[in-house]
């Protein structure tokens, strides 16, 4: 079958510092949740819409990663010296993923519900949009103890501080990220940019979700995915 959805890129390459020392020996996408590693629930979400490729950054214990996707069709996409962040590590990706739009997708989380990247496809227009975001109502998110990062209107645009939680994936173009200068920024630099010309959207997850970069979200995550009541 002929993959015609957009390439997913899978932030991997961060140091897990509130894992605390679940992370000392080993990268935080690959502690087992439901004894998968974390990462492999991401990548089960990505497969699904079939994309054209799949690209997966590294940085802290990288090896580790390469040695995980070894066998897969995965690209892996090294960072060094220097870890560059999320619009850093996009924009070193970018000649491996080849086309824009891209969906990205952190992978410190798991969801309840409809697939995200294929809601964000769906519901994806590239004539308002330069950037649709993946956001969860606060009631929904499972280990996150703080107040929502945006604010959703009757237009779909978004804005910062609200009662939605951002849940890590998106699906953005790609020429504000290839026209940065610096080799390592933040992803949040580039939305307020695309928000000040009126083209950064939300999405309304209708599941739930759980942010599994600490402990306590292992065994929250591992409930939700079992259906137990959490």
């Amino acid at each position: 079958m002929t993959k015609t959805a957009p390439p997913v890129m899978i932030f991997a390459a961060g140091f897990g510092t509130r894992m605390g020392a679940l992370t000392k020996d080993r990268p935080k996408p690959l502690l087992p949740v439901t004894g998968r590693a974390l990462l492999d629930h991401t990548l089960d979400l990505a497969r699904a819409i079939d994309p054209a490729i799949i690209a997966v950054n590294a940085h802290y214990h990288a090896d580790q990663i390469v040695a995980h996707l070894s066998e897969t069709d995965v690209n892996i996409c090294i960072e060094k010296p220097d870890i560059l962040d999320t619009g850093g590590g996009l924009k070193a990706a970018l000649p491996i993923l080849k086309q824009s739009p891209v969906l990205t997708s952190n992978s410190d989380c798991i969801w309840d519900g409809p697939n995200p990247f294929r809601l964000l496809l769906e519901n994806w227009d590239e004539t308002r949009m330069d950037a649709l975001l993946g956001c969860i109502r606060v009631e929904n998110c499972l280990g996150r103890d703080s107040d929502g990062d945006f604010d959703i209107d009757e237009k779909g645009l978004i804005s910062r501080r609200g009662d939605f939680v951002y849940g890590g994936v998106q699906i953005l173009k790609t020429d504000r990220i290839a026209a940065r200068v610096n080799r390592t920024f933040s992803l949040n630099e580039v939305w307020d940019e695309i928000a000040a010309d009126g083209r950064l959207y939300g999405l309304n997850y209708p599941g739930r979700w759980c942010d599994v970069g600490h402990p306590e979200g292992i065994e929250l995550a591992e409930q939700l995915l079992k259906g137990e009541n959490v």
